[in-house]
């Protein structure tokens, strides 16, 4: 079966992965010229690489740590030590770490808690674990029920200190969700906590050995190939044509370069576009069916992520680390942690600039000195007035709609994978799957995705054609 993946991200290239292993043939049309999507990068003039994100594997990534060492490509995940380092705004320059134990789960993240002295008092830390309770003892039911509630609310209702909200899911929900705990959903921090408190390995984290789209995308490209399908870039969609029954007759691609357009036909067809994107393409006539209808809230959250290249080693810390800025979300020291990046004497940091929606729309020259003016802020004994560090370069990447923006009430709206029309899917980290808007769950729903077609196209090769008029055969 021939199986058309409009979208070259995580999502589409794992759709087509799956299907390629299950025999048929996948074309994955990739609107730019790179891939990767949400994780796209590329390469200045230097030969530096500069990436859309921060992009960080943690060990609760089931699916993504499958697919990988499907590929044979597991050993390109660098595992950083276990263990999670904040920064403390009112001690400038100085780290907070809450280590864990090489000890099974729960008690490890448990220990790992009780062990930090810097940010939280016995009575908070009291407070933090009874206030959690519910979430671990009740199971992801009940954390699902928790959509009616910002992360905020939720807290104030299980009583746990202000201060844990400040100091710690301030940080971890602009982290995860790129907006703060009085604007996200409760259920998808909890959804995060619950996963690293199941799993003994849950929050450790690696990053890959160098950009994601030679490193991670290309292996699944080659992978494919090998298996008759495609991989095509700069194939933008422009329209969805229909059938007169509203199935799918084709995917119009708008043609590049003095190219015309062009008609893509299949026996099945997959959106893994974003869902901004996706709900622009809707046709009209699919727009008044209930599941489309309940899309149309979800929309891409705005996210600005820097690379600064300095002159000198500004950290040898070898870990994502939570900034606790108010401008500031996670960063990272890239010639530290990532073999590509490496570099004995020079720095490049990494951030993610969150929430971004005030942001988004300034220069980029705006933008870097908020950053440096935070930077001074994290590290003053690189920026004080005696032989301050060198800014040697610069790059802004602006992602105005990236993932889903985990808002209350916004599971309702998320789609499954398989919709109302015959030979059409949806892959993607806004459908519904269990581990929300991230890279895992960008692979996880483009493998839903694929077993959605594989289960359609068996029913079909089962099911008897079905004649609208019966002839009546003589007995």
């Amino acid at each position: 079966m021939r199986v058309a993946i409009a979208g070259g991200g995580l999502a589409g290239l794992a759709c087509a992965k799956y299907l390629a292993d299950a025999g048929h043939t996948p074309i994955v049309l990739e609107s730019r010229d790179v891939l990767g999507g949400l994780v796209a990068a590329w390469k200045d003039e230097d030969g530096d690489w500069y990436e859309t994100g921060l992009h960080v594997f943690f060990g609760a990534y089931p699916n993504m740590l499958q697919l990988m060492d499907e590929l044979g490509i597991g050993d390109r995940l660098q595992w950083k030590e276990h263990t999670l380092i904040f920064n403390q705004p009112e001690k400038p320059g100085v780290l907070s770490r809450f280590d864990v134990p090489d000890i099974p789960a729960p008690f490890n993240v448990i220990m790992s808690i009780i062990r930090n002295n810097d940010m939280l008092t016995w009575e908070q830390k009291l407070r933090f674990a009874v206030g959690l309770l519910p979430a671990i003892v009740r199971g992801q039911n009940y954390v699902e029920a928790m959509d009616r509630y910002s992360l905020l609310e939720w807290l104030q209702r299980q009583g746990v200190d202000e201060r844990v909200n400040s100091d710690i899911f301030v940080a971890a929900s602009k982290a995860l969700t790129f907006i703060n705990p009085d604007d996200v959903s409760a259920t998808v921090p909890l959804t995060a906590l619950n996963r690293f408190l199941q799993e003994r390995y849950g929050s450790k984290v690696a990053f890959l050995d160098g950009a994601p789209p030679e490193r991670l995308c290309q292996p699944m490209v080659d992978h494919v190939a090998e298996r008759g399908g495609e991989v095509l870039l700069k194939k933008p969609l422009k329209q969805i044509l229909l059938n007169d029954d509203g199935t799918v007759k084709g995917f119009l691609i708008r043609g590049l370069d003095g190219m015309p357009d062009e008609v893509i036909t299949a026996d099945a067809y997959v959106s893994a576009m974003p869902v901004d994107v996706m709900k622009v393409l809707m046709p009209q006539p699919w727009q008044e069916l209930e599941f489309f209808k309940k899309m149309q809230p979800l929309e891409g959250v705005p996210v600005i992520n820097l690379h600064l290249w300095f002159d000198r080693k500004l950290t040898d810390v070898d870990q994502l680390l939570f900034s606790r800025s108010p401008l500031l979300s996670v960063y990272a020291d890239m010639s530290n942690t990532c073999k590509e990046y490496a570099n004995p004497n020079c720095s490049m940091l990494e951030l993610v600039l969150a929430p971004a929606k005030d942001w988004i729309d300034k220069s980029d020259e705006e933008i870097l000195a908020a950053t440096l003016a935070e930077l001074q802020k994290l590290m003053p004994h690189h920026f004080g007035d005696e032989n301050p560090a060198k800014l040697l370069k610069s790059k802004v990447v602006k992602t105005p709609r990236s993932v889903y923006t985990a808002a209350p009430g916004s599971q309702a709206c998320r789609p499954d994978q398989t919709t109302p029309i015959a030979n059409f899917f949806l892959a993607g980290s806004y459908t519904m799957q269990r581990y929300l808007g991230s890279m895992e769950g960008a692979v996880l729903s483009g493998k839903l995705a694929a077993q959605a077609v594989c289960r359609q196209h068996s029913a079909s090769e089962v099911s008897p054609a079905v004649n609208p008029d019966p002839v009546q055969v003589p007995s």
